[in-house]
């Protein structure tokens, strides 16, 4: 079983449902708590045993690419004040020599397109694309961890799925399941969201993928899909019946950061888990 060395974060949107925030400061640098929401996922690619990260990006996201940087400007004065304590909050945001790489999605042509956009980083062995907007919380065990489980027990193509209310499906990429083993759902086929009268599931795919590097090659076609859109889905549904495919049953909680109020009840949920500010954010809620 190849082991999987390289994860793929599309981050080049406009982050266009948080303006005016976002338009001088990218989406996935918005903070949840004191931790902009990329620094999760990268943890999680982290825990998970990633070498190689490789951000699709697009104009006006070159702060992504300060972020991992050393800040030696400011580790330099915190160095002269004796505020080591400060210093060592910085190093998980430093990505060391080779282990970051940027490439440029020119136009907003869907997730499909993102991906395949890093096809030349990515060569060809399997890989992992994490969402940044999707904060799939689970400290204990990292939802990309989860999902190696999975992958080491069938192989193939594995993506991460929760289920969602059927008034909702019309908002995700629905999978149409087969056999069930524990957390693994073979995979019969994707629905890109479909009405929730013709949702063959409650089970959407939300933000995580182990992906087979035939993928790339079938996204070289540029089919449009749903919304006019190259559609991820549309590619991996390709792939079914071809090799091992599996939906892997994510378990912690999953907050929808690409929506404020999925934002706003991220920042609560993960607040109210810390000793520094829980007690007074928990005061306050049960004050109003």
């Amino acid at each position: 079983m190849a082991k999987i060395r390289k994860a793929v974060f599309p981050v080049a949107g406009f982050g266009t449902r948080f303006l005016p925030a976002t338009k001088a400061v990218p989406k996935e640098l918005l903070p949840i708590v004191d931790q902009p929401l990329i620094q999760y996922a990268i943890d999680e690619a982290k825990a998970a045993g990633i070498e190689q990260m490789i951000f699709v990006t697009g104009r006006g996201k070159g702060a992504i690419e300060d972020y991992f940087d050393m800040a030696f400007e400011i580790e330099t004065d915190l160095a002269a004040k004796d505020k080591q304590a400060i210093i060592d909050k910085l190093a998980p945001t430093r990505l060391g020599p080779g282990e970051a790489a940027f490439v440029r999605q020119q136009e907003m042509a869907g997730l499909g397109h993102a991906v395949w956009c890093a096809r030349h980083l990515t060569g060809d062995e399997p890989f992992a694309v994490i969402l940044p907007d999707e904060l799939l919380w689970n400290p204990a065990s990292p939802c990309l961890s989860q999902m190696l489980e999975t992958y080491e027990a069938k192989g193939g193509s594995v993506i991460a799925v929760v289920e969602v209310p059927q008034a909702h499906t019309s908002r995700y990429g629905i999978v149409d399941p087969g056999a069930i083993d524990g957390k693994a759902i073979a995979i019969n086929g994707f629905v890109e969201k479909p009405k929730p009268e013709d949702a063959p599931s409650r089970m959407a795919a939300v933000g995580r993928y182990i992906l087979d590097p035939k993928v790339m090659r079938l996204l070289e076609g540029q089919e449009k899909g749903a919304g006019g859109e190259i559609q991820l889905t549309d590619a991996l549904a390709k792939l079914i019946g071809h090799e091992p495919f599996h939906a892997h049953v994510f378990e912690g909680a999953r907050h929808d950061c690409g929506e404020k109020a999925g934002f706003i009840q991220a920042n609560i949920a993960l607040a109210l888990e810390r000793d520094d500010v829980g007690p007074q954010v928990r005061a306050f809620i049960q004050g109003l």
